[in-house]
This record gives structure tokens, sequence and C-alpha cells, in this order.
């Protein structure tokens, strides 16, 4: 069996899923300390009394981490951090929120990319200290608090040879990512993390607790399927295990051209459904495997996941690796959780500018169209995934969930991050024109890949008559849009 080398990592291939081997199931729980801040309001201090949890105000020495997210595009000042101890702190503060009129948001993992996980003067929730997981192997169900990342739940279950479809970065907290749908490396041998969701322990907008499942409030289990935080807090998430003994996963590397783009595309979509890839638009990094002569060309670089028979992975590959001579070619057998290696520089905070787009097709003056954009990117780093869809998370009725987009067969997203706030403006205008170039295939957006980009878009992720589904159950379970630090579904 070829060695896999985790320390091998594609720059940035996603901002919003990170480090595996720094994730760990025994990190030490939240501080029980506090600190005293110079502001006169009270309400931090009452709230303080009420919570087995902490909370971090102003001015102690962890507050300006503690206060932001991935994306540091936003700087939010909240009012005060809380860090759950529990799901009776959770149904506390929210329950304290609603009395004190007091702004609620809510952060597991903190990649929002729009930034919702803190807002000024607002309490800000913190579930990353949720992170239990347990393991019944035999039933192949796991339980897990929405703190978990990804890294950390995919380590857990592959002693037991299992996984859960998660994202395709180790530090995406779970909350935020199944809440939305969870599309990642298993999307198509196993559909989305909602797919596999069994049942969820919640907090209610009026803070009350209970367990939804298809059996008990089965039209609220379907709206938490893909609603995006707008119908409640969970605590925790029961989930399906799969078989994933066997996988293969890495990097292939082409030139970047219309025929290697559209080659790809077509062998992703016809390859049987072990086969999950993540097609990027790059130039490439320094890298061990990549000979010096093509750093910095610019290419089609392939994740690879595929999980099944490896000798019959390798055979799913075959027609892409016919494409042209690869520019580099690291695909091997390997655990499943090494594959968040690739993703490993994704991990750490910067600025971005995104936007992204389910993709009805991919035509040729569409690729030519990427293939000039790239040639004129603000920056190195700056790339545009061509994700292949379909399989198993393409069999779920469109209605059976509150993320409806089951049909697309491609989703493009455009990324491009710097460190420089000056230089967003440059950025924004790259990632707009390169969405400009796709609008004429766009079927619309995954709401976990939404920006800051106004209530149409959020429209635009709930086709059909799944918005009005989600409007009627938000009336129902939160008529006062207490939860509307999302992308928010107005009551």
């Amino acid at each position: 069996m070829t060695t896999w080398e985790p320390s091998i990592a594609i720059e940035r291939i996603h901002p919003m899923s990170s480090s595996l081997l720094s994730d760990r199931l025994s990190d030490p729980p939240a501080p029980t300390t506090t600190h005293t801040t110079t502001s006169t309001d009270p309400r931090p201090a009452d709230l303080m009394r009420r919570l087995t949890g902490n909370v971090l105000l102003p001015g102690d020495p962890t507050w300006d981490e503690a206060r932001l997210g991935w994306s540091r595009r936003w700087s939010p000042q909240p009012l005060a951090i809380v860090r759950a101890a529990d799901t009776a702190d959770v149904a506390t503060t929210v329950r304290f929120a609603r009395e004190t009129d007091t702004p609620l948001t809510i952060r597991s993992g903190g990649h929002s990319l729009a930034g919702h996980g803190g807002a000024d003067d607002a309490i800000l929730l913190d579930l990353g200290g949720l992170r239990g997981m347990t393991i019944d192997p035999e039933a192949r169900i796991a339980q897990a608090g929405p703190g978990l990342t990804g890294g950390a739940y995919a380590a857990a279950a592959q002693a037991h040879g299992l996984a859960t479809p998660h994202g395709d970065t180790s530090t995406v907290g779970l909350g935020g990512l199944t809440l939305g749908g969870g599309i990642g490396w298993l999307a198509r041998a196993y559909g989305l993390t909602i797919d596999s969701l069994l049942a969820a322990e919640m907090v209610t907008a009026d803070g009350e607790c209970l367990v939804v499942d298809a059996d008990h409030e089965p039209e609220l289990f379907w709206g938490l399927r893909g609603g995006g935080g707008n119908l409640g807090i969970v605590t925790r998430f029961t989930l399906r295990l799969h078989d994933v003994q066997r996988f293969l996963g890495g990097v292939i590397a082409l030139p970047m051209t219309r025929a290697t783009i559209q080659g790809v595309l077509a062998a992703g979509l016809a390859a049987p459904d072990g086969l999950t890839l993540i097609p990027t638009l790059m130039h490439l990094p320094p890298l061990p495997f990549v000979a010096a002569e093509h750093v910095g060309m610019p290419s089609m670089v392939v994740l690879v996941a595929w999980t099944g028979d490896i000798e019959a992975g390798q055979r799913a590959l075959a027609p892409i690796r016919a494409l042209a001579p690869a520019y580099a070619d690291m695909v091997a057998p390997m655990p499943y959780p090494a594959i968040y290696s690739l993703t490993e520089p994704a991990t750490q905070p910067t600025m971005d500018s995104s936007r992204s787009s389910f993709l009805s097709h991919l035509d040729d003056s569409m690729a030519e169209g990427l293939i000039e954009g790239m040639a004129h990117a603000p920056s190195p780093e700056s790339m545009i995934q061509l994700r292949v869809l379909g399989g198993a998370m393409g069999r779920v009725p469109v209605d059976a969930t509150a993320f409806a987009h089951r049909t697309p067969p491609f989703m493009a997203v455009i990324i491009s991050t710097t460190d420089d706030a000056a230089r967003l403006p440059a950025h924004d205008a790259w990632v707009g024109s390169m969405a400009d170039v796709i609008a004429p295939a766009g079927t619309g957006v995954y709401v976990n890949f939404l920006h800051r980009e106004g209530p149409e878009r959020v429209r635009a992720a709930y086709p059909g008559t799944t918005y009005d589904r989600l409007v009627a159950l938000k009336r129902h379970w939160d008529p006062t849009n207490l939860f509307r630090w999302n992308q928010n579904i107005a009551p």
C-alpha cells in the first residue's frame, strides 16, 4: 500500500472547512473564570449567575480572539460571550435573551462566511464546548454535540472503520454545517450530512428543550435538515455511520484547459457513487510533489475521495488520468480522516470574498471565461471550485428535506482571500466577474456558502415550495425572529 503523507496540503481549497491532526476529542473545557468589564450594563452579570458555563466579557485577555470567527472580514463587538456547558445553559441563555430583548447570535465552529456567529451588542452563544461524542459501532449510530468539528468526528469514527458525511475541512463545526445541509467528501457515496441525521435534541425560541425525529415533530425535523439555524439551536445530533474501511484519496493536477475541465466534469458524473470529486481551478502552489517548473502554472486540481474497493477506485479515475499528462498525481489509499490534510491551510483565519451557485451545466464558453478569469486573479490563492454532485445526494427526493437542490450536477464556488482589508474591493470585483460568467447556468445556491448577499439570494437557497414551508415553520416556532442572525427566513 502506498504511504500517504498527511503534511502535504493544497492551499486554501475551501474556507469553510481544516486541521485534523490538531483536532482532539480531549480538548480541555472552556475556563470557568470570568473577568470584569468597565461596562455598566448589568445584563452580563445577571446572566452569569444563571449559568453552569462561563461568560466572557470585554477586557478579558482572550476577548479579541474569542469574538472573531474564521472570516476576519467581520469584526463584531458582542455584549458578552456565553460558553455553554450543556443544553440547560443554552436554554437559559435563550430565555434570557427573550426576557431582556437582547440580540442573540449562535456559533459552533465559527466558519460562517457571512460572519453570523457574532454581532455588535449581542450575546454570542458559543457552542464550541458542546463537543461530546458517543459511538455505537454495532448499530452504526453516533451522538455528537454541535461544537464537535469534522476532523474530530472523523477521527473518532475511523477507529471503528466508520464515518458520517461532513464538510471538506476539519475545523468546521457540526452544528452550522448540518443545519445547512452538509456537502463534503462523501456526498456522492453517502449523501449530505442531513441524509444521515436520525434525530436532534434542540432548544426552541421559547427556551424549551425537545427531541425531534421522523416520528416526533416530523415537519420541524424536515425544516431542521437544511433550514440553516432558523428554527432552533440543536445541542445534540444523532447520526448514522457508514463503512469507510477502504478509502482512496489525494490530488491529480492537470493543465487548465477547456478539454480537461469538461473531461473531468463528465468523468465525475459518469463515475460510480463511491467517487466524489472537487475539481478546482487554481495556480499550483510550491508543494513537495509539484515539480519546480510547474509551480504557479494554471491547473485543474482534482481533489479525489473514493470509498470502496481500491482497485475499482483506480479504474474510476482512469478517464481523468487519460485527459492529459498530469503535473502531479498523488492519489493513494489512506485512512479517511487523512483527506482533511488537503485543506489544512484553509483553517487559518483570513479575509474572504466568495460567491457560489448550483449549475445546470457548464458549456465551453463558460469554461473559457473561467480560464481567462483565472489569468487575472487578484491573488495566487484565488480559485474556482467546480464540484461534481449527484450520486447518493441526488437520489433523495427534493421535498424530503429543506435542502431541495438535489438535481443540479455541479456547484461552483468562487473564492479569493487576502490579509489586507484594502485589497478586498479588488477581490470582490473579481469574484463578481467570475459569478457573471456562470450566471446563465445558475440554479440556486447552497445556504452554507452564502455571503451577505441579501434576501433574494436567501430565497434562492430554498426553491419551489421549500421556502413557504420554512416560513410556516418559522411563524410557529420563532414568530418573533429571535434566531435572525443567520441566512434569515423572516416569519
